[in-house]
């Protein structure tokens, strides 16, 4: 196929979507409906993601380290938490910093008393990279030497896990049920195209066209009404997303991601899915005419 050719072809396609803008604008706002819902169902995923991170920073893990050992001695057990592959940061936490936390309970008298003969021991405060391999990152702690016992998180740990997990997963089937229903309405609005050009396509087929020759031009008509839902899509996203945020951070104390910070990955993700979409909408539509001959597309 020629340059002209296939250049005819692509002005075919965007004809086509003029010509049956009707359809054409059914197609794109249902798409853009899609495409919103998913960016919005990802966003929110992200979200409790770095919630859950926030989380499960905050909710340190205290590693209490064997009575008596020296400052030197703690710095080598501080050494080897800190190797361990799921910790993030391990930071030391001496006795007289923890009595001192209970100065007010205690009272001055008692607090006195206590500096000399502190019962607490030194300890580490511990962060861990993913909460879900708590309980293993427990267990090689506790192998090391000079360690004396874990503060219990693991339900916590668990929680969160569980809660991420289950984000995920409905973001995963919201994301692909939102493709199935767009891939079908433009495949429809495409279809009807088709129907109406039934006749054109006959005297096509008739002369000899090849099927790719056919195709194209609604394969083109797809990709543009995916790419003109996209571009729509990602706009009204941060409108939406800002507004829905700011109303959510007034109700909870919430520090949502900024839409800015991903905003042009969610562009070119919208853009490809829109095109990609948009294209198989074609690609699908075109195959029961292309397996006619002639009259057989007119029914006759």
């Amino acid at each position: 196929m020629s340059f002209s050719g296939l250049g005819y072809l692509i002005k075919e396609g965007f004809k086509n979507v003029w010509n049956n803008r009707i359809m054409s604008i059914a197609s794109v706002c249902v798409l853009i409906s899609c495409l919103v819902l998913t960016g919005s169902a990802v966003l929110f995923s992200m979200n409790v993601s770095q919630l859950v991170e926030s989380v499960g920073d905050s909710n340190e893990t205290t590693v209490y380290l064997d009575d008596g050992l020296s400052r030197i001695e703690a710095v080598y057990v501080g050494r080897d938490i800190q190797k361990l592959k799921n910790i993030e940061k391990a930071e030391y936490y001496s006795k007289d910093e923890a009595i001192a936390e209970y100065k007010d309970m205690l009272g001055e008298e008692v607090f006195e008393n206590l500096k000399d003969d502190n019962p607490l021991p030194d300890a580490y405060k511990v962060s861990m990279d993913d909460l879900s391999k708590y309980d293993k990152t427990v267990e090689k702690i506790l192998k090391i030497k000079g360690v004396d016992s874990v503060s219990n998180r693991s339900d916590i740990a668990r929680r969160l896990t569980e809660i991420n997990n289950l984000v995920q997963t409905l973001s995963f089937w919201i994301v692909l049920a939102l493709g199935i229903i767009s891939l079908f309405i433009i495949s429809n609005t495409i279809r009807a195209t088709m129907h109406n050009r039934r006749f054109e396509i006959s005297i096509m087929k008739s002369v000899g066209a090849t099927n790719a020759f056919v195709r194209i031009p609604f394969v083109v008509e797809g990709m543009v009404i995916g790419f003109i839902a996209s571009v729509i899509s990602t706009v009204a996203l941060i409108f939406l997303y800002d507004g829905i945020m700011n109303i959510v951070s007034n109700l909870i104390p919430f520090t949502a991601m900024p839409i800015m910070s991903v905003i042009g990955y969610v562009a070119a993700i919208f853009i490809i899915a829109g095109i990609v979409i948009g294209a198989l909408s074609g690609f699908i539509s075109i195959r029961k005419y292309l397996k006619k001959e002639g009259n057989e597309i007119l029914g006759w």
